[in-house]
């Protein structure tokens, strides 16, 4: 969209409501109290080398020695609680700059999304470099798209750039829609929804809109074509969705501005990561990690009990707390008031309720082992023979996604005896546990898999089932299969499942789901082989997982603990 720009507000003091606010705010979130007050300048106008012009707000801490500037770069509002980062950093002592994205909330340009952000970045850091309040210390902060953003900058960091605060942020779109192979249709078709409209509704109204999202998409993930209904659903608004659902070819020039991995190589000023076990980006906020720490780039991670959501809700006390420190030591140049020596990474370790503080991610760990047997029984001993276990995949009923590492408001961990008791789903379960487990890393399943139809899917999922018998994920895999691989013997297909770190307790089980599909995370497979988001037929596929003492199927999960059930 292109749109006009707002005027120019004058340098003024926050207003009694938002004093009182950022008070509130800093007690509901645990956070030191505000030291200074603040001035905010409403609406400049920043130009970009290609003549498109970015409403920026600047908020000015009332000190002689202010700490430094933090960019914060958006695609959303600015109004809080937009701009809860804003206000909390400028009352410490930091200036801040607060930008709209091009095509977005007064900025002028076309929005697509991810693709301008790396020149759009720079220029935004040229601008600094002619404000007289401007004393060449930099950072950048935010989560999701604004993390994108900074990532944009890492491409070629400026030399006033001294750290990065990234959250929940991706920097391979690729990945991020087409992880495992298919189109992440339910989180970004939501995401496309939401951004068309995200000026037109605001308030309450776009409360109301987010909570009723899921019902009204619904129809439009069962539609054929599908991005036929997808380009209705967004009222030819974003066709960007369409060209990133049907271009499933990572080569395709479409993908050439929508991938930073470079900046993991070039970024060169210590970062700090957090990210949710539930969160739709983990993996690629584990592999920033362990990229820049092969480097020898100062990095930290937190990962905590949020789905990407969460983070802005039960996370951002924590979240802010983190930053204000690690913004004391790498841009105010200061002693943290109580130094910490912990070790860089910090992990929330489900069903125990605890952090843990460990020297990198993933810890060396153990293996254990668990083979899945006739009769949906998953031990510790290989199976010596036994029937196969099957399930029919149909696409005109396909397997319902429910929770799990999502972008709308129900994901995370959910009680699963709904998904269970399907005939398109097969459960693989262990006796109550002896002692209790620690999974700490990257689960595998291999299944030794047969399938009537070349165009298939592998969708898998880990859940403690608790003393009452509710079965709950925790982390979860999928893989669209090759079309091109023999469907008439028994292959190994290896799913990798999300990273996690979760504790099973004793007298709990594990339990292993298998189907064909998630329907809508991922586009369900038409089982025909046409070019994602064009088809109009629909063909089911009988999956078969072996058991013979040749055709073995297990899970193999990262421990810290071993115990045999």
């Amino acid at each position: 969209m292109t749109t006009a720009l707002p005027p120019h507000t004058a340098s003024a003091p926050p207003s009694l409501a938002a004093r009182v606010t950022d008070r509130v705010m800093a007690r509901l979130l645990a956070l030191p109290g505000p030291r200074y007050g603040y001035r905010v300048e409403r609406n400049l106008p920043t130009a970009t080398r290609d003549g498109a012009d970015l409403v920026t707000d600047h908020y000015a801490p009332v000190t002689d020695r202010p700490k430094g500037t933090v960019l914060v770069r958006t695609p959303y509002e600015r109004g809080f609680p937009g701009d809860l980062e804003a206000r909390v950093y400028a009352g410490r002592g930091y200036h801040v700059v607060l930008q709209s994205c091009r095509g977005t909330f007064g900025s002028t340009g076309d929005f697509y999304p991810m693709a301008n952000e790396a020149d759009d970045a720079q220029d935004a850091v040229a601008w600094l470099r002619t404000q007289p309040w401007f004393d060449g210390r930099l950072a950048t902060s935010g989560g999701s798209y604004v993390g994108w953003t900074q990532w944009a900058l890492l491409m070629d960091p400026p030399p006033e750039l001294r750290t990065c605060l990234i959250a929940v942020a991706p920097h391979n779109m690729y990945e991020a829609v087409y992880g495992g192979g298919a189109f992440h249709v339910g989180d970004f078709l939501h995401w496309a929804a939401m951004l068309i409209n995200q000026e037109r509704f605001t308030g309450l109204r776009a409360a109301a809109r987010a909570l009723t999202m899921k019902r009204r998409l619904a129809p439009v993930f069962d539609a054929l074509p599908l991005a036929d209904a997808a380009d209705t659903a967004t009222e030819h608004r974003a066709p960007w969705l369409r060209e990133w659902l049907t271009t499933p070819d990572s080569n395709d020039p479409v993908w050439d501005r929508l991938r930073l991995d470079d900046a993991l190589q070039r970024a060169n000023v210590p970062v700090r990561l957090t990210a949710g076990w539930q969160d739709l980006f983990l993996d690629q906020t584990l592999h920033q990690y362990q990229s820049l720490r092969a480097r020898g780039v100062d990095v930290s991670l937190s990962v905590g009990p949020w789905t990407h959501n969460e983070l802005a809700l039960k996370g951002m006390g924590h979240l802010l707390r983190g930053s204000l420190e690690w913004l004391e030591t790498h841009l105010a140049d200061e002693a943290p008031a109580q130094p910490r020596s912990i070790p860089p990474v910090e992990v929330y370790v489900a069903g125990q309720g605890a952090w843990r503080h460990l020297a990198e991610w993933p810890p060396a760990a153990g293996e254990t082992v668990h083979y899945l047997q006739p009769g949906g029984r998953l031990l510790a001993d290989e199976p010596s023979g036994g029937a196969p276990s099957t399930y029919v995949y149909d696409p005109a009923n396909p397997t319902p996604t429910l929770g799990g590492p999502l972008l709308s408001l129900d994901s995370g961990s959910k009680d699963n005896a709904k998904l269970e008791s399907r005939s398109d789903v097969l459960t693989f379960t262990t006796e109550p546990l002896t002692a209790p487990l620690e999974i700490m890393g990257t689960p595998v399943v291999d299944l030794a898999h047969t399938r009537s139809n070349p165009h298939a899917d592998v969708f898998v999922r880990l859940c403690d089932v608790d003393s009452k018998g509710v079965s709950r994920n925790f982390t979860e895999g999928f893989l669209r299969l090759d079309p091109t691989s023999p469907i008439d013997q028994a292959q190994t297909v290896r799913v990798r499942l999300d990273a996690c770190a979760h504790q099973v307790k004793a007298g709990h089980r594990i339990r292993l789901l298998i189907a064909g599909g998630s329907h809508p995370r991922y586009a369900r497979n038409e089982g025909t082989g046409e070019l994602p988001g064009t088809g109009s037929e629909l063909r089911p596929c009988t999956h078969t997982i072996h058991h013979d003492a040749g055709s073995v199927s297990r899970v193999i999960l990262p421990t810290l603990s071993v115990c045999h059930a």
